[in-house]
């Protein structure tokens, strides 16, 4: 593991404040541009005024009044001057094209993976930011409660232009704890309108497997499993997909049964699809003088706080 310099400068970015004037540090020692943008989003508030090594390019005029509109503006302001200062071709590169690949290093052509995510739209599961990845780096499809349904011409299209024109090599179908349409599929109250028609797949996952999800009395664990057998149904979905088949025939294409854990962040592998994803280790909850290591790079949780070098 390589340790943090001391002589590295540290740079401070501009986040939006709770005044207007104040703004967020990070010190710039990560190897990936992702995680020192979450840093800056996870550090406190200082009120001082940026040094004159960041460029006023950087720096965005934030509204007086609060709003949440603007404030989502302002953050993008941001997080655009950030990311074009740090590589000029970013944004360029985006505008070209997409070519999906989740970038493995050390680098080589045969290490990089395209990825079809489908996943809840529940905004408190955005795909990139949970696996630490970059925009451009996989291609998505959200919906409530991340139903797959051989009928929905929409999930449909989406399928075939990933797999067919993308050539993705992975198809990751990922549910979530604490989901919404799960819970309310397992409700006999109306939802209402285009929503309860929406909910029909999943309302019919209840219903087939309704002894055992009666068996289990506590009404957060049975939202889970009703959630996990969603993804069940869904991959089940997936793998009967023609351009799926097709795909898995010819190129190996691989798809993934995942449920995400709200309440650690972590992703874990169902075992359902024909293949299954693979875990690395190090991934338990930090505690006092942990240390978990990733692709990217390392974090080093402390009593004196968190740092992180470089892999």
């Amino acid at each position: 593991m390589a340790h943090i310099r001391k002589s590295r400068r540290h740079r401070t970015y501009p986040r939006r404040p709770q005044q207007q004037g104040a703004v967020l540090k990070a010190t710039h020692v990560m190897a990936d541009s992702m995680l020192v943008d979450h840093m800056c989003r996870a550090c406190l508030d200082t009120h001082t005024s940026p040094p004159s090594s960041v460029p006023s390019s950087l720096i965005t005029s934030l509204p007086d009044q609060e709003d949440s509109f603007e404030y989502a503006l302002s953050s993008n302001g941001a997080w655009a001057g950030y990311k074009a200062h740090q590589n000029p071709e970013f944004f360029h590169k985006l505008a070209s094209g997409q070519t999906p690949q989740i970038r493995k290093r050390p680098w080589s052509p045969a290490a990089q993976a395209g990825a079809l995510w489908i996943g809840c739209s529940d905004s408190r599961c955005p795909e990139t930011t949970i696996l630490g990845l970059q925009p451009g780096d996989v291609f998505v499809h959200r919906n409530i409660a991340n139903i797959v349904s051989a009928t929905d011409i929409n999930t449909s299209a989406v399928i075939e232009y990933a797999v067919a024109h993308l050539k993705v090599k992975h198809i990751v179908l990922c549910g979530h704890s604490a989901c919404g349409g799960a819970a309310a599929a397992l409700s006999d109250s109306r939802v209402g309108g285009v929503l309860d028609t929406w909910l029909t797949p999943l309302k019919a996952v209840r219903h087939a497997h309704g002894e055992e999800l009666t068996s289990i009395g506590d009404d957060r664990e049975r939202a889970v499993r009703i959630a996990e057998l969603n993804v069940e149904a869904g991959v089940k979905v997936l793998l009967a997909n023609f351009t799926v088949q097709e795909a898995i025939r010819d190129r190996g294409l691989e798809v993934h049964g995942c449920f995400l854990d709200l309440a650690s962040g972590k992703v874990r592998d169902l075992g359902f699809g024909n293949a299954k994803a693979h875990v690395h280790a190090g991934h338990n909850s930090s505690g006092s003088g942990e240390i978990i290591r990733g692709h990217h790079a390392t974090l080093v949780f402390r009593s004196g706080g968190v740092s992180m070098s470089p892999q």
